[in-house]
């Protein structure tokens, strides 16, 4: 079985109030690419991956009238996609949802968030936490709640996939240096919240001997900006530290990113944001972890058409999973 984790930068802008596609020469969210060109180049992507289930980060908008899984599901139809069904968790208001499109003759999912505690509620409630140890707890949400599903194979193998998109740690709306160190700070402190809220729950299927596969932009990574000392542990650890693994998250490896941001003067900031962690049960099964990226995956760079679509489509890249289940 192959699972992905992919993060499409302005996924929803491609469709319109009725979740039909939109392809025309009009510029897409994407710098200098028409919404045609992105979805061509999306449909590539998700084609040469052949994943039997993605999780979509920034899937299409669910709203008054828009519905994140008609959107994927016409996607899907579209371009003859096997992985045909969609399921989704708790819709945000941030036109950015989280989704999973999966093959249905290889699994099944269903939306099966947990009843939560105290110490971990469910992820549509808030989180008490004293973020700065000063014995004042802080109220937690998630902009955009973790979608937690029961997934069974046609074999029969089951599986908890929890999919995730941290809080961003970036300064936006930062008029000053000061200001943005301000924010910056602020955003982390958030993000590590979220890290341990979502930590505590993955702690808990993994006590229970569930098989757990945790997947997404967690927008962090060991060693990845100057403020991860002033805190002393990134988002990634707090995970791993939960009883999951993943190579690409050990940071033995400086040169691995799975994002490329344009920079001002032609410059590029490449980043490790995306992951797929597992327990050590399904560790134990020899997964295989392939990130695509454009310039760095030998296969990716010999076909292309395929490095062009990479480019196109998102600012990040696919993260796959081979496991035998």
């Amino acid at each position: 079985m192959r699972l992905a984790t992919y993060n499409i930068e302005w996924f929803a802008n491609l469709f319109d109030r009725n979740d039909n596609l939109v392809i025309n020469d009009r510029w897409s969210g994407r710098h200098n690419v028409t919404k045609a060109q992105q979805v061509e180049a999306i449909a590539k992507v998700l084609t040469a991956i052949d994943a039997d289930a993605i999780l979509i980060v920034e899937a299409p908008n669910s709203g008054k009238s828009q519905d994140t899984i008609r959107a994927l599901q016409n996607f899907a139809e579209a371009f003859d996609l096997r992985t045909s069904d969609a399921v989704m968790g708790f819709a945000n208001d941030t036109h950015q949802e989280l989704a999973l499109l999966y093959d249905p003759d290889v699994l099944q999912a269903r939306h099966d968030p947990v009843a939560g505690t105290e110490a971990a509620p469910r992820f549509d409630n808030v989180f008490h936490i004293d973020l700065d140890i000063d014995a004042t707890e802080d109220h937690v949400r998630f902009s955009k709640p973790p979608m937690e599903l029961a997934v069974q194979t046609r074999f029969g193998a089951k599986l908890r996939l929890i999919g995730a998109h941290l809080k961003s740690k970036a300064p936006h709306g930062a008029g000053s240096r000061d200001e943005a160190i301000r924010i910056s700070i602020a955003n982390r402190r958030k993000q590590l919240a979220q890290a341990v809220w979502l930590s505590r729950c993955v702690k808990a299927h993994v006590e229970a001997e569930e098989q757990v596969v945790l997947l997404g932009d967690l927008n962090d990574g060991p060693g990845l900006d100057e403020f991860e000392n002033l805190f002393g542990r990134s988002s990634v650890e707090i995970l791993l530290q939960a009883g999951l693994f993943d190579p690409h998250a050990l940071g033995a490896d400086a040169e691995l990113s799975t994002a490329r941001f344009a920079r001002e003067g032609g410059q590029y900031l490449e980043a490790l944001l995306d992951y797929i962690m597992v327990s050590e049960n399904l560790r134990a099964k020899r997964p295989a972890w392939r990130i695509w990226h454009p310039f760095k995956d030998r296969g990716c760079r010999a076909s292309a058409d395929l490095h062009q679509a990479l480019l196109t489509a998102s600012d990040h890249f696919p993260v796959t999973l081979d496991i035998a289940l």
